[in-house]
This record gives C-alpha cells, sequence and structure tokens, in this order.
C-alpha cells in the first residue's frame, strides 16, 4: 500500500496531507496539518518574500520533511499558488526550499489550481447532470469556476484573496469602520467581471472552499447553533458578516476562537463570498471541507494507478470545446478536422516520432484553429495565435499552450519562421514539435476544405518518400483533393514525404 504526501503553499498558510492508498485505492489519512507561514502579506505589498519570511518556509519544509520521512512516503508533491507566482523572488525561495528540505517545489497557475481544487470536490460532491460553481477564497485570489456535467467550462481568477485584501486596504490606518467600507467597493468592482463569466445560467450547486469558507462553516454550527458545518445559507453568511464587522480583531480571538492568522482575514474574505452569491444569485453553498491539497493528492493516485490521461484528455477537450464556442466558431468543422488529424497523427508516427502528449495539443490546436475568425477574417490564423495565447485550457501548462497557439497560427499562410516573434520565442524542441503538428493539421483542415465533413473516413499508406491517402466520403471529393496538394508542401518539407492522393 502505497504513502503520498501533498503539500500546498498557499499565500496564508502551508499544509501538509500524506495518505495511505489501500488495494482498492481508498485513502486513509495519516497526517494533515497547517504551518501559518503567510506568503502574501509582503509578496501583496512589496512584491517580494522577505528574507526571514523564506527562513520560516524552510523550517516549516524540514517539519514536513520529517513527517514524509516518519511515514514512509513513496511520493511527494508540492505546489505553490498565488503568492510564489507574483513574487519576484520566486525561483530563489523555491530553491532555498528544496535545497533546505529536498522537497520539489513547483509554482502552478491559477488554471491548474483549478482543476486540483475540481478534483477534490468531485470526489465528495456529484457533479454530473449539474451546472455547479466552485468558489476558492484563498490568500491572494478568489477563484470561480464553473462546471458542465462534471467538467471544468471556465475559470476566473480575481484578484481578491483575503491576504491581499487586507494588505492592499490597510486595516490598521483606516480603521475598521472604513476598512470594511473599502473591501466591499473593492468587491463592487469585480462585480461586472463576475457576471459576465455566470451570465444568464441557474447555477444548480454552488460549493466553497478553503480556510475561511471552512471557518465561516463553523462559525454558522458555534456561533448561530445550526447542526452542520458543511452548508452555509446566504442568508445565514449576512448575519455572520454582520456579526464579523461589528467585532474588533481581538474579540474575533476571545469570542469567536478564531486563530490570530484567520480573525483579521475572515472579515474580507466573508465580505468576498456574500458578493459572489449575490451575483449569482445563489442561495446555499455547500462546504466539503476540502481543498488544494487534496485534489493534489488525487491527482497523484490517478497517475499512480494509470487513471490520469484518460481523464486528463475529456477535460483538456472540454475546456477547447468551451472556448471554441465563447468564440462562436464552426463546431463541425473543428471537430472533423481534430478528428482528422488525430487519425493523421497515429498513422504517421514512424517519421514524426512524437509522443502521445503531442497528439492531444495537434486535437486541440486542430478543433480551435479557426477561432481568429471572431475577430476578423482577414489573417484569421494570426488572430488565432493571439486568443489562444490569451486563453488558458484547463490542463495544459503555459508552454503546451504556446505549443498549441503556434501550431493554429500555422495552419495556413506561411511557414513557421525564426523571424516569427512567438516562434522564436518557443524553445528548439518545441519549434520542431510546431513544424511537425502544422505539417498535419493542414493536411487534416485541407480534408474540411468546404467545412462540409464530405470526408468520412481516409486510408494512409506510408512508403517512404511518398504518404498515399485515400479519401472515403461523400461526392467526388475533387475540391477536397486539389487542396490536399496545395497545403501539403510543410508536411513534404518537414517529413521528405511527397503526398498522393489517390484515386
Amino acid at each position: 500500500m502505497p504513502t503520498l504526501a501533498a503539500i500546498d503553499v498557499g499565500s496564508n498558510g502551508f499544509r501538509l496531507i500524506i495518505g495511505e492508498i489501500d488495494a482498492d485505492r481508498k485513502q486513509t489519512i495519516k497526517e494533515s496539518v497547517r504551518e501559518p507561514v503567510r506568503l502574501g502579506q509582503e509578496v501583496f505589498a512589496g512584491g517580494q518574500i522577505p528574507d526571514e519570511t523564506i527562513e520560516r518556509a524552510e523550517e516549516a519544509f524540514r517539519r514536513f520533511k520529517e513527517l514524509i520521512d516518519q511515514h514512509a512516503v513513496k511520493w511527494t508533491r508540492a505546489v505553490a499558488t498565488s503568492a510564489a507566482r507574483e513574487a519576484s523572488n520566486s525561483d530563489i525561495f523555491v530553491d532555498r526550499v528544496a535545497q533546505a528540505s529536498g522537497i520539489e517545489l513547483s509554482v502552478i497557475g491559477p488554471e491548474e489550481e483549478a482543476r486540483l481544487i475540481h478534483l477534490a470536490v468531485a470526489a465528495r460532491i456529484p457533479l454530473k447532470g449539474k451546472l455547479g460553481m466552485l468558489i476558492d477564497i484563498g490568500g491572494g485570489s478568489a477563484e470561480i469556476t464553473l462546471t458542465s456535467d462534471g467538467q471544468i467550462m471556465t475559470t476566473e481568477s480575481f484578484r481578491m484573496g483575503a491576504v491581499r485584501l487586507l494588505q492592499v486596504l490597510e486595516e490598521k490606518r483606516h480603521g475598521t469602520k472604513k476598512f470594511n467600507q473599502l473591501v466591499r467597493e473593492y468587491a463592487d468592482a469585480a462585480q461586472k467581471r463576475i457576471q459576465k463569466e455566470i451570465g444568464s445560467r441557474t447555477i444548480d450547486v454552488c460549493i466553497g472552499t478553503g480556510g475561511n469558507i471552512e471557518s465561516l462553516g463553523d462559525l454558522r454550527r458555534d456561533v448561530l447553533g445550526k447542526e452542520s458545518n458543511a452548508l452555509l445559507l446566504a442568508d445565514e453568511l449576512d448575519t455572520l458578516v454582520k456579526k464579523l464587522q461589528g467585532m474588533t480583531y481581538e474579540q474575533r480571538i476571545q469570542e469567536l476562537l478564531l486563530r490570530p492568522d484567520r480573525a483579521d482575514v475572515i472579515v474580507p474574505a466573508s465580505i468576498v463570498v456574500q458578493k459572489i452569491l449575490k451575483v449569482a444569485q445563489v442561495s446555499e453553498m455547500q462546504i466539503p471541507g476540502v481543498g488544494l491539497k487534496d485534489g493534489l493528492l488525487i491527482d497523484m493516485i490517478q497517475e499512480l494507478y494509470g487513471e490520469k490521461k484518460a481523464a486528463h484528455r475529456d477535460q483538456v477537450m472540454a475546456s477547447a470545446l468551451q472556448i471554441g464556442r465563447k468564440y462562436m466558431f464552426d463546431e463541425q468543422h473543428g471537430v472533423t478536422t481534430a478528428k482528422h488529424a488525430a487519425k493523421l497523427f497515429d498513422e504517421t508516427r514512424p517519421i514524426h516520432r512524437l509522443t502521445l502528449e503531442y497528439r492531444l495539443l495537434l486535437e486541440v490546436a486542430a478543433l480551435l484553429h479557426d477561432i481568429g475568425h471572431f475577430i476578423n477574417m482577414t489573417a484569421h490564423h494570426k488572430h488565432t495565435l493571439y486568443l489562444l495565447n490569451a486563453t488558458p485550457i484547463i490542463g495544459l501548462t503555459p508552454e503546451q499552450m504556446a505549443v498549441v497557439a503556434n501550431v493554429a497560427r500555422y495552419h495556413r499562410k506561411s511557414f513557421p519562421k525564426p523571424q516569427h516573434e512567438q516562434y522564436r520565442v518557443l524553445s528548439p524542441k518545441d519549434r520542431v514539435v510546431v513544424s511537425k503538428l502544422a505539417g498535419l493539421l493542414r493536411l487534416a483542415d485541407a480534408m474540411d476544405n468546404e467545412h462540409s465533413a464530405r470526408v468520412t473516413d481516409f486510408d494512409v499508406q506510408l512508403r517512404k518518400p511518398k504518404l498515399t491517402l485515400t479519401l472515403k466520403g461523400e461526392g467526388d471529393l475533387l475540391l477536397e483533393r486539389w487542396s490536399l496538394a496545395k497545403k501539403s508542401d510543410l508536411f513534404t518539407e518537414i517529413f521528405s514525404t511527397k503526398v498522393v492522393v489517390s484515386d
């Protein structure tokens, strides 16, 4: 039975969870500890993690390492979120933690953060067949994630984390009354963006995560006298917000028994949650008591047992499809091109020699290659590059997104060239990958030249220096044959293989 450890380095504290996995892949939690190291306070004020905070982080990781060794952990993963993302000395911080503990720390983006939290929530609350809204209030940001039928549709990160608000608005300088007013105004300013994400949709289930939201659940039980801390009604939240705002920091510690590092941030956090629920017209929020560290552990289990690839692909393609719809793309053409591109990838592996990771990137690029039409028909391939660089896909890293954007950009017109800035900044390896995948995408796009899906299938015969395609479908397919002949030049140049379309 393997034992795994997951570490969440947040803006308001560090969390470690150690789980033992049995033969049925169920977890038994052996340790769940928190270290009150507040990275965000100085980062959000001055942009750097000060040396004394790094020293506290090193001490916390040494303690984590002792527990990890005591439990003979097989595999450890540690991730850092908002504060580490923004710190100008993030690389130094990561290196010092590794030097002190031997634990490698990865700084992840908000999309990956949302994916991991979604994994944890989905393991506790049924999301299939529902439109869900996940609210995560961290120290540096508030994430709102919309899910449909168990897959993430969109995620939006708002710079309204509790520690950030506390730092930016300076409670001590303004006094409690003025501070409460400023927090509300700050949340009001984000209302339009929140409303845009939610639109006119009716939320079936709302879930809240993060230490502040869990504390609100505890206050529901302990202060309002309710039985459960796993649920919070909107009117109950209004009551709690009013009570919290009417108390001093010291009173929240003494009367509500809140930790010192929770008693200050819970006011801005509760106001942010209150605003989101009102904008979304949600009457209640479930609080499952899970977070990023739990999702990270689930992700590790899926990878350990070979379950991650299928789930990961489904999430990536669902997110890509949502982006295509956002930009009003020709869905039939995108899906058809992606199908053809995937088959071409499989049939030409002897010459491109790329791993299956790149098959998924090709599928995404093929699905979304025409979204630039949303901006303008002219030079739409360049607009596609811009949109994909500005629109993250859940489940893909920034490096993978850069490959996808460039592959889609080169589905027509110019070949990849070093003087093209977005291509030039890629690593040498990724430039080669882009050229190979773009050659395949051009062939796949050509097979649906008229956006009519007349080519339903095709056979491939690869005998270098020739690739023979036999098209199957409706009609004589003359336009598709002509388009293949016209758009095969990049493939021929990259692979030294001529494309022939058989009669």
